[in-house]
This record gives C-alpha cells, structure tokens and sequence, in this order.
C-alpha cells in the first residue's frame, strides 16, 4: 500500500513500521503512567512525614490514626524508587500492589465516609495509572518464571536516581507554605 503525504512524497506503510509506533506509544504511556504515580509517591511521602496539618485533617476524617502517615509516609518513597530502577521484579511488584492498595485503599475510605468524587477522584485516577503503568511495562521489568539477574549498566542506575533526587526537590519546593510543620 502506498501512502502520499503532502512533503514525502510517496512513502510505502508496512506492518512492521506500525508495530514499532505501537510499541514506541506503548513505551511512552508506561514511563508517562510511572513518572506521575513515583512523582506523587515521593510527595505523598514527604507530606506525610512532615506531618503537615492537611494530612492529619484527612486522616482524622477518614477516622486513622494519626502514625499512619509515618507508615505511609516511610513506605511510598521506596516504592517511588522501585518503580523507576531497572531490575528487581518481585520488589515491583510488591511495589505496584502497595501503590494500588494505597490508592484503592482512600478512594474506599472516602466513599465510606460519605465524600464525594471531589474527594476520592484523585486517588482514582491515581489507581488508574498505577494499573495503566503495570500493564503497559515491557518485558524487562516484567516478573517471569525464568527472570534470571541481568547486568544493567551504570547509566540504567543513574537515571532513576537522578530522576527521584528531582521528584524529591520538587516535592520539598511545593511544599504547601500554610502547611508546613
């Protein structure tokens, strides 16, 4: 089949070039998925360990316990990390499953407690994106019966790291001023 675009000229489509876009977008709505569910983990987890005011409200509302934040709060940065760095199957997606109870786990408590979708819409549309991000990841960081340990370069390391010591300045500068301890 022959394609003719206006400055091409006449360009010939294959299976294999449409498969390849597919992929490439498949690749794209994953890291898209992944950098918002890490970047909103590692604020959650530095609103929650500051024990900012706003925290404590919800929580109240919701009816926790105030230390549940210190819980959390520990627990989301790992998982941040865990989601961007190459390897470590398992621990993705124990990773994945404590971001998705996370998010379920408060759009639940908010419906419970009788709040609207004003209130429980992000942590949904949240859970979306953690699903969105285990379903679209590529075969590598997949968890396979036969994952063998593989080498991963330096750079494969570094990005990620870099990428969440930029998501953690991000969420120390947004920091609600109001709020801060």
């Amino acid at each position: 089949m022959m394609i003719r675009g206006p400055f091409q000229g006449e360009l010939e489509a294959s299976p294999a070039s449409d498969r390849g876009r597919a992929y490439q977008f498949r690749i794209a709505a994953y890291w898209i998925a992944t950098l918002l569910v890490a970047q909103e983990m590692v604020a959650g987890s530095i609103w929650a360990l500051y024990q900012l005011e706003y925290v404590n409200v919800n929580l109240a509302h919701l009816g926790y316990p105030r230390y549940l934040q210190s819980i959390l709060g520990i627990w989301a940065f790992p998982c941040a990390l865990t989601l961007l760095v190459p390897r470590f199957g398992r621990f993705k997606e124990w990773a994945y499953a404590g971001a998705f109870f996370d998010y379920s786990g408060a759009v639940a408590s908010h419906a419970i407690v009788g709040d609207g979708p004003d209130r429980w819409a992000a942590p949904f549309v949240f859970a979306v994106l953690v699903l969105a991000s285990w379903a679209l990841r590529p075969p590598e960081r997949r968890l396979t019966a036969t994952t063998h340990a593989t080498e991963a370069r330096t750079l494969a390391w570094v990005v990620p790291v870099l990428v969440i010591a930029v998501m953690l300045i991000v969420a120390l500068v947004t920091v609600p001023k109001g709020l801060r301890p």
